[in-house]
């Protein structure tokens, strides 16, 4: 019988209050913090400090690398390092619609103005336009030569019927030290601006898009003038000419007006590389953010303060050529330079305050208000690299005040105790399984398995391993410095610090009896310890309290790794920094055994429960398994591709887990030396791991911070399944990467071999990107067409035999799929059709021969007479004939199919037409009936409910008085 093992999926993930990859947001009433958690997205109540929400798919195991949100302010924009867009709700924490499109890492996301469109810039230096209701992308932007830093939307000054912006433009920033303006009309770049002589980082517009701001490596930012009419008129030059010949001349003399000209420069304090610019929602007030520490903070002055200051200026320079005069220095009085009387960018934009973070600012981001005025202060919130996230208040300078002066911003709330300031190097399980230790650099912090929640946070050394003592009341903890710090969890505190060993304490482990400990240092000591009761003063009483007793020292050669005890405490097994294992008697300490075999030195070692084996893992990348009666090594497995840090038996079992520097965990069989399962999704490298009392849970730390707990299922795991399965897997990696569309757009030329001839040069292409998802919707395209022509071609055949007058024909047996699905063939090619995603559409079309192209335009027609959804069958029907319009031309036989399928989409696109247009007309006149017979106006039920309980709300808060 093939044996079967129970499976391990991930359960939770915790200990991320923002990652590093991605930028922090404020949402759109500025009560909550939307940050990346790796693979999720976490939402803080800020005031609180409390984690509200969590944004999880589980398809995904990608990083968050880029946050940003829409117009509607319930939709926010991912991008991920694989280079997918997911657009989340707010409300219902779900995915709305997914893009794939990037081949790496999304970089900038930007929304425009109505929220129907979305651009995406990303490390392969292309820019790509969706359509976030159509579900669509539009096209791609090729030009940059470096990863695109940040895009944002201009739109049109001109304006259509009804008020609505026309196509726009966009403006993008590059690695590659270029602002480029992309005109959306002709899908083109329509200006490149070059004068950064370092990389652009970021870029903003002000909200009346006329001012843009850049800032890169550079010691100061740039300021540019936008100009709108050259944006309303685009490429027009000159005045429109009659004749060719002076059309051509005009072409010639006309120098071309620049959208957007160089305004000046504002000095910087900061020398490190600007990360981040960002105008503040009232247009006042303007961040920079350095990849230091600060956050530089300039305010926008008005109109009148900077005629004030011109003023100022002349009258300065008016006293001191009176002060000249009065010296007699008539020649230095007339040499004064006058003032200058055009506005310069450093008399619009002036430093303000600098918010210094506690450590190196990830991204910040400003609370959305613009009535600043009211409220007196701006908000902003920072994330830093260490996992904190800290939200400053900057007090806006008052009318009684000068311009210039005002309070300095403090910090009003961190968010920090729900995770660690640097790595998790060690973990510990309690007895039961329901507290976690975890630790790191002068951190000790308890949490809750069952919730996820931090419990405790207590100050301690460098640790380097941890254990909970008998009781899960006590914790001690083996730092870099040598001590050995035993930590109280009933009062939060260290009751005792003991200065142990020399070196480092690499290793410890509870003695099997519970009574006593052993450590192992880098001073080449192993350490036996037990535990004693010992009466302490507090005050005029006198209490017990927990303390270490050394026992017993066993020197060593060379640096102790890791020691571990047998559970029948008969042995202990000490790993050195020489590469080799040495067993010793407990009782005596008298030598046993010497194991020797690894390359590099036995990073972390285990015994199993039954006492029999010893599995041991190096730095070689290896991991041996070892005979504790004779010392034989029972195999030696090629077990991870990098470092591997931890190794722990499950009790009971001789199975067990892995962990390494490649980011994986996984789970062995030590008697058939077989791997089960690979756990991935870590970020990091995995520097810790604990399994359970009885394996029904697995702790991992990781360099990412992040700790995740896998969760035993009832789930069975078959090898040869999970070796088909990895098979698989890297099949079809390979198999997308074949299907990247480098180069693969054909120019209106020769076959179409990949995306429809939409480019212009090099500049534009297809947006779509083939993945597993639109090969495996083209694959069940391709059946459903195959398996519905039979089924038709059958009853044909068998009608054209009737009608022949042959007997004995039996009627065509149906399929059982169909059968099944009790569907029609009509029906099951349309379910299919309609399952794949709209984002996914022309790219699972694609991948259709030309045999089932024709198949499926002859099943167009019959869902265009059925009067089938319109839409779909339009956007499939046109992106069919965009992309193999040079067969279906040079097909004559298809003829007559297109003309039926020309004339009955015609007349049903009519029909739609018609239906539009009557209710139309019936919503037109129940508004005219309504204002004619109501005095009010319609209103949103919703929000006036939602006003009228704030007001309550308000109401029944106490006020407070200055008398």
């Amino acid at each position: 019988m093939v044996k079967a093992y129970q499976r391990y999926t991930p359960r939770t993930i915790f200990g991320v209050v923002a990652s590093g990859n991605s930028n922090i947001i404020y949402d759109a009433e500025g009560k909550y913090a939307i940050s990346p958690a790796l693979e999720d997205i976490s939402v803080w109540d800020l005031k609180k400090g409390e984690l509200v929400g969590t944004w999880h798919d589980s398809d995904n195991r990608a990083e968050v690398t880029c946050i940003t949100g829409s117009p509607d302010r319930d939709s926010y924009a991912v991008g991920y390092a694989n280079g997918s867009i997911r657009i989340w709700s707010m409300k219902t924490s779900d995915v709305l619609v997914t893009f794939n499109g990037h081949r790496s890492a999304v970089t900038a996301l930007a929304f425009d103005k109505s929220g129907s469109r979305l651009v995406s810039g990303s490390r392969d230096t292309d820019l790509i336009v969706w359509d976030v209701e159509g579900e669509v992308g539009i096209f791609r932007l090729r030009g940059h030569k470096d990863q695109v830093t940040s895009v944002r939307f201009l739109s049109r000054p001109s304006l259509v019927e009804g008020g609505k912006p026309t196509d726009g433009y966009i403006l993008s920033s590059s690695k590659d030290t270029l602002i480029k303006l992309w005109d959306l009309s002709t899908q083109h770049c329509m200006e490149t601006l070059v004068a950064h002589r370092n990389e652009v980082w970021d870029c903003d517009t002000t909200t009346d898009e006329t001012m843009l701001i850049s800032g890169g490596g550079d010691p100061d930012i740039k300021v540019w003038k936008i100009n709108p009419e050259v944006l309303k008129r685009g490429l027009a030059v000159g005045e429109e000419s009659t004749e060719a010949g002076e059309e051509d001349s005009a072409m010639e003399n006309a120098e071309i007006p620049k959208a957007i000209t160089f305004y000046g420069s504002i000095p910087r304090q900061s020398k490190e590389r600007l990360t981040t610019i960002e105008f503040h929602s009232s247009q006042q007030f303007l961040g920079c953010q350095a990849s230091d520490k600060t956050i530089e903070l300039f305010r926008i002055r008005t109109h009148e303060e900077i005629k004030k200051k011109m003023s100022r200026r002349r009258k300065r320079q008016r006293e001191k050529q009176q002060a000249l005069l009065k010296k007699g220095d008539v020649e230095g009085a007339a040499a004064e330079e006058p003032v200058d009387e055009a506005i310069q960018a450093t008399d619009e934009i002036t430093p303000w305050h600098i918010v210094r973070a506690a450590a190196k600012v990830r991204s910040f981001a400003f609370a959305p208000v613009k009535d600043v005025e009211k409220v007196g202060h701006i908000n902003l919130v920072a994330s830093l690299n260490n996992n904190t996230v800290e939200v400053w208040s900057a007090p806006i300078p008052s009318a009684a005040k000068s311009d210039e002066v005002a309070d300095e911003p403090s910090k009003t709330h961190t968010l920090e105790l729900a995770g660690h300031r640097s790595d998790i190097r060690t973990v510990a399980l309690s007895s039961d399984d329901e507290l976690l230790c975890s630790a790191s650099n002068n951190q000790l912090k308890i949490w809750n398995v069952k919730t996820t929640s931090c419990i405790r946070t207590m100050d301690c050394g460098y640790a380097l391993c941890c254990a909970f003592l008998p009781g899960n009341r006590h914790v001690i903890v083996g730092t870099k410095s040598g001590h050995l710090e035993l930590f109280d969890l009933g009062s939060s505190s260290m009751i005792e610090s003991i200065e142990a060993h020399d070196g480092a304490i690499w290793s410890m482990q509870l003695r099997p009896d519970r009574r006593g400990l052993v450590t192992g240092s880098a001073d080449k000591d192993v350490k036996f310890w037990d535990f004693d009761m010992i009466e302490e003063e507090v005050g005029n009483a006198t209490k017990k309290r927990l303390s270490l007793v050394h026992m017993r020292t066993l020197k060593m050669s060379d640096d102790v790794l890791c020691v571990r005890y047998s559970p029948d405490q008969k042995m202990v097994a000490v790993s050195l920094l020489d590469a080799t294992v040495k067993v010793f008697y407990h009782d005596t300490l008298k030598f046993f055994l010497s194991l020797y075999g690894h390359k590099l030195p036995v990073l972390s070692m285990d015994i199993s429960s039954d006492s029999n084996l010893l599995v041991t893992c190096s730095a070689d990348k290896n991991v041996k398994l070892w005979g504790l009666d004779f010392g034989d090594c029972h195999k030696s497995m090629f077990a991870h591709q990098e470092s591997v840090m931890a190794v722990q038996f499950v009790w009971n079992t001789h199975y067990f887990f892995t962990a390494s520097k490649d980011r994986t965990i996984k789970y062995w069989d030590g008697d058939k030396f077989e791997n089960i399962l690979k756990l991935e999704g870590h970020h990091g490298e995995v520097w810790a791991l604990a399994v359970g009392t009885y394996g029904n849970i697995v702790v991992s730390a990781s360099h990412d911070r992040s700790l995740r707990i896998w969760q035993k299922t009832e789930d069975q795991v078959f090898l040869e399944e999970e070796r088909e399965q990895e098979l698989d897997d890297l099949y079809e990696a390979t198999l997308t990467a074949t299907f990247e569309k480098t180069g693969m757009v054909d120019h209106g030329e020769g076959e179409n071999v990949g995306a429809p001839a939409t480019s212009n040069g090099d500049e534009l292409a297809s947006a779509g990107k083939q993945t597993m998802d639109t090969l495996k919707s083209g694959e069940r395209i391709m059946e459903a067409l195959e398996l519905a022509d039979q089924e038709i071609n059958a009853w044909k055949e068998y009608n054209a035999g009737v009608a022949r007058g042959e007997r004995g024909l039996s009627k065509p047996q149906r399929s059982p799929l169909l059968i099944s699905m009790r569907q029609t063939p009509e029906q099951h090619v349309w379910n299919e059709l309609q399952r794949v995603r709209p984002a996914e559409l022309d790219e699972a079309l694609l991948v259709l021969p030309f045999s089932a192209v024709t198949s499926l335009l002859n099943w167009l027609d019959i869902f265009v007479q059925r009067e089938y959804n319109i839409n779909l069958v339009c956007r499939v029907l046109f992106f069919l004939i965009k992309s193999h319009h040079n067969q279906i031309v040079a097909n004559r036989i298809m003829r007559p199919m297109l003309d039926s399928v020309r004339r009955n989409l015609r007349a049903g696109l009519q029909k739609q037409k018609d239906i539009i247009g009557f209710n139309v007309a019936a919503l037109n006149y129940i508004r005219r009936d309504y204002d004619a017979n109501n005095t009010s106006e319609f209103f949103d039920e919703e929000a006036i409910r939602k006003e009228e309980e704030k007001k309550q709300d308000s109401e029944k808060k106490r006020k407070f008085m200055k008398m």
